[in-house]
């Protein structure tokens, strides 16, 4: 986290409550995702306020691992019960 610098524009930075609003989750949501390095964050008198377009353009990353691929064994299984 750090300050604003000048050429950065005040309009495109909201609190974490609108950014909650914003994206229909909880403030601790957001908090979780400044703490993860998946939002970028300043410092604005003392509140934590976030871009407002990095917010819109968010895109969530699917939760667990990864599912494995299909195998022949379950294809023939869903082949024999179109049967």
């Amino acid at each position: 986290m750090s300050t604003i610098k000048e050429r950065d524009s005040f309009d495109d930075w909201i609190s974490q409550a609108e950014a909650a609003r914003l994206r229909c989750v909880s403030r601790q949501a957001i908090a979780k995702l400044i703490q993860r390095k998946r939002l970028s964050s300043r410092e604005i008198a003392g509140r934590i306020v976030v871009r407002r377009s990095e917010v819109e353009a968010f895109v969530p990353q699917p939760i667990g691992r990864p599912k494995k691929g299909t195998s022949s064994k379950t294809n023939m299984t869903e082949a024999d019960s179109r049967e």
